[in-house]
């Protein structure tokens, strides 16, 4: 009670207080309130502006004071004299107070002795229309009067604490009579016999209960935690710590104080059941109390459940971790990983070879490889990786491999096993191996192969373990069977390709040329070369990628360098011939889209070069490929300013050609996106890297400069495919080519003979004179008579002798069968029948005819050095 007394007075003394300061609280904003509406009021700013402010703003200040409550509002210029005062004789004096910061804008409040004694006043500022302080506005409150407010409020204060007084006596009553209640008023013997009660149920109960002070010491333990734990009679009162009979785990479990909920512990040979919860209740002690059951007899039923709980999870690792990739071996060694040692101490897995080929693996256990081996030891007598084995009829692997699994609890009784290897055999048994399990690896009804399951520190294998290495070699068998067939279709698809691709590069003397290929970590892919040689002594380089991967980016791929070849022939520029293939990769998008309407759109670059070693120009064109790149002989290495056409397939845009002077020894590089483009770097970055591989190096060969690009840009095995061609150029010498302008008249053909005879003489060529003199003769009558200015004769002393006769006049000539009757027609026949090749090319300026007879001996021709790839 006397409690209760003491917070009623305290609260009746914070509500004074509270009273006090809410009260002036409430007098300086209503003292602000009143300043700033009157300082606000319409007509002020324009009273103030009068002759005399004091006899307009008067009365209304008196109005205002009088309705708003307060006692005095005070008008004043800035500098402080009063225009308005409850007392006019104070009118036209210096205001009492502070008016500095309302000079600058603000509100100020204070409180001061006044004309009107103690006052609580607010000042706030009159502005004008441009926001310029012009005068100021004081309002505010006698404190006495304030003082009568709080005075007024004190009985109401008073009257609530005498009502709280009486209410909190009366609860206070209540509680008392409450717990009595909950207590039934018991008095002390019948407490006592209370607890007598309950410490006979604690120790006749057959579950265990210990209880353990805060600083670690037994305070209660019932008789049958003292039989299971073995605990002395003198264990209450000692440290859990210095009580022998328990167990380590439980000391620790006890020391600690966490919560524990039915973990099971071995103690004194028996499997208890432990629960552990702290004391937290208020009014409590603080401790831990302990709970024991017996559950020895559940000990074998738990064993069981663990085993089988141990294996399911065995079987679900194997399901995430074994085929995780399409390579047999990887898949089989995943196998015998998984396995060892939850399940057994070695693991070999043996697979028929042909299966290691993607093919259909033989009846018998024979030509098996070993192509898995894991163990707890390296150091086992088992035959090691790689080796072919050839499994006796006898052996537990040949049985094995015959469809059924082979359980062998004791090998030193397997007599059948023993003539497979008899001192291997032995030394497998020193070893201490002494139980195997031989399971099918089969699928579709094929044996593929056998996994053989080892132990040696742990017991024999039993029946129930026979169907768990069943179950996890099925598991294998499936993703072994994808990974053959999908060896088989790789192995088909990448002959495929290397078949569509060059097998080796034509004899020409303008190039020296190397290249390489690299496939996909994925498998076949789109990116192709070619190396064409084309009619005076000139070569064709031309490189693609078709996007996407398999067998149909192979194809497609094989189409369109047939394509590229086909068009070569008609020695087209560059920029018709991409047309032409971008018309063909869009009939191959049509005729695709018709046959299959889920088909994919063909998506497809390429660049195509011409080199001329006579003039040692090259005309290139691309068709959204990337650019070359050009390393002079000096070692500088850059890429070529070639205009960028659209992919192939796209139609509607034009190509653009660019001719550039390539100095002799300069090397044309040229490849596919593979080789710069990658996941972990961005193109720029990797043309960057391709430049500075380059350079540096003025006298590397391009095979050497083929084996540093890649070595330096792909240090493993690419994500995508990679085409790479690297082209030394060379001129041919000024005085292997004859130049000659012929004018357009018959007498021409007989001096133009004559002059090439001389220049054959001077090859050491005479013995061609005759069938070059009539080939020669042919073509300049032909161009005399059909053709238009100018007519020019160029001979090309190269691998062959090439004739070519250039006229202005786009018309060909065409070859025809003359009948015996008719005058001409025959002169082309001849020209057919004495040369290697004859044809037509078309230039800007018109046409050429061209021919090439063979020489006698080749060794005078210019030497040609074709790099072993």
């Amino acid at each position: 009670m006397a409690l209760v007394a003491l917070l009623v007075v305290c609260a009746v003394i914070a509500l004074v207080m509270q009273s006090d300061r809410d009260t002036s609280t409430e007098a300086k904003r209503r003292s602000i309130a009143v300043a700033q509406t009157f300082a606000h009021s319409p007509g002020v700013v324009q009273a103030l502006r009068t002759p005399d402010p004091t006899k307009v703003l008067q009365p209304l200040t008196e109005a205002g004071r009088r309705s708003a409550g307060v006692d005095f509002i005070v008008v004043m210029n800035t500098k402080g004299i009063r225009y308005t005062h409850p007392m006019p004789s104070k009118i036209g004096k210096r205001f009492v107070g502070t008016i500095g910061p309302s000079l600058a804008g603000k509100v100020y409040t204070e409180s001061v002795h006044g004309p009107l004694g103690h006052e609580v006043q607010a000042t706030v500022p009159i502005d004008d229309a441009q926001g310029h302080v012009v005068a100021l506005v004081s309002a505010g409150l006698k404190v006495k009067n304030v003082t009568s407010e709080m005075d007024r409020q004190l009985p109401l204060i008073l009257a609530a604490g005498a009502v709280a007084l009486v209410v909190a006596s009366g609860v206070t009553i209540l509680v008392g009579r409450w717990l009595r209640r909950q207590t039934r008023s018991l008095a002390p013997d019948e407490m006592t016999r209370m607890y007598e009660h309950h410490d006979t149920v604690l120790h006749s109960v057959r579950e265990g209960v210990l209880i353990v002070g805060e600083d670690g010491r037994l305070l209660l333990a019932n008789d049958e935690a003292r039989r299971l734990l073995e605990l002395p009679p003198e264990a209450e009162g000692r440290h859990v710590r210095e009580l022998s009979g328990l167990d380590a785990d439980m000391v620790e479990l006890l020391d600690s104080g966490r919560t524990a909920t039915d973990e099971v512990h071995f103690a004194g040979g028996r499997l208890l059941a432990v629960n552990q919860r702290p004391t937290e209740r208020p009014g409590c002690p603080q401790g831990i109390v302990m709970t024991l059951r017996d559950s020895t007899e559940l000990q074998a039923v738990s064993g069981r459940a663990e085993v089988t709980r141990e294996r399911l999870e065995l079987l679900y690792d194997a399901g995430l971790g074994i085929g995780t990739t399409l390579d047999v071996v990887r898949t089989a060694d995943e196998l015998a990983r998984v396995a060892v040692p939850r399940f057994a101490d070695f693991v070999t897995v043996d697979l028929a070879d042909a299966v290691l080929h993607g093919e259909e693996p033989a009846p018998t256990a024979t030509d098996l490889r070993r192509v898995a081996v894991s163990g707890i030891r390296d150091d086992h007598p088992l035959y090691e990786k790689g080796r072919l084995i050839d499994f006796v009829p006898s052996t537990p692997q040949a049985r094995g491999y015959g469809g059924r699994s082979e359980l062998v609890a004791d090998l030193t009784t397997a007599d059948g096993w023993f003539a497979q290897d008899p001192q291997r055999t032995r030394q497998i048994l020193d070893f201490g191996i002494h139980s195997l399990i031989a399971a099918p690896i089969r699928a579709r009804g094929v044996v593929l192969g056998i996994a053989n399951f080892w132990r040696s520190k742990r017991e024999p294998f039993d029946a129930e373990e026979l169907s768990l290495a069943e179950e996890l070699v099925a598991r294998a068998a499936v993703s072994i069977d994808n990974a053959r067939r999908y060896t088989r279709e790789h192995a088909l698809a990448v002959t495929l390709q290397r078949s569509l691709l060059p097998r080796a590069l034509p004899e020409q003397s303008a190039l020296d040329v190397a290249y390489r290929y690299l496939p996909a970590q994925s498998g076949v892919s789109g990116d192709w070369f070619d190396v064409i040689p084309l009619p005076g002594s000139r070569v064709a380089l031309a490189v693609g990628d078709v996007v996407g991967h398999g067998l149909h980016a192979a194809a497609t791929m094989g189409r369109l360098r047939t394509a590229v070849h086909n068009f070569a022939t008609l020695d087209l520029p560059p920029d018709e011939l991409l047309g032409h293939l971008d018309d063909l990769v869009g009939r191959i998008d049509q005729d695709e889209a018709g046959a299959e309407p889920a088909a994919e759109i063909v998506g497809a670059t390429c660049l195509y070069a011409i080199y001329d070693p006579v003039t040692r120009r090259c005309v290139m064109a691309r068709a959204g490929h990337l650019a070359p790149a050009l390393v002079l002989p000096d070692g500088t290495a850059e890429f070529l300013d070639l205009p960028a056409g659209p992919p192939l397939g796209l139609g509607g845009m034009p190509f653009q050609t660019a001719e550039a002077e390539i100095p002799e020894g300069s090397r044309l590089v040229l490849y596919t996106d593979g080789l710069v483009e990658d996941r972990r770097r961005d193109l720029d970055e990797g043309m960057e890297l391709l430049r500075r591989a380059l350079a540096g190096h003025p006298g590397r060969s391009p095979e050497e400069s083929c084996r540093a690009v890649l070595g330096e840009l792909l240090p493993e095995r690419p994500k995508d495919d990679v085409a790479l061609l690297v082209a030394e150029t060379r001129a041919l010498p000024a005085d292997r080519v004859a130049d000659w302008d012929v004018p357009r008249e018959p007498a021409a053909v007989s001096g133009m003979r004559l002059a090439v005879s001389e220049r054959l003489e001077q090859w050491g060529l005479a013995e061609l004179g005759f069938g070059m003199e009539l080939v020669l003769s042919e073509l300049i009558t032909n161009a005399i008579r059909y053709g238009s200015d100018p007519v020019h004769v160029r001979l090309i002393h190269d691998r062959t002798l090439i004739c070519e006769v250039a006229d202005g006049s786009s018309t060909s000539p065409h070859l025809r069968y003359a009948a015996t009757t008719d005058e001409g027609g025959r002169g082309l026949f001849l020209v057919s029948q004495l040369a290697e090749r004859w044809g037509t090319r078309y230039t800007p300026q018109g046409k050429v005819i061209w021919a090439e007879l063979a020489l006698p001996d080749l060794t005078e021709a210019l030497p040609l050095e074709v790099p072993d790839m």
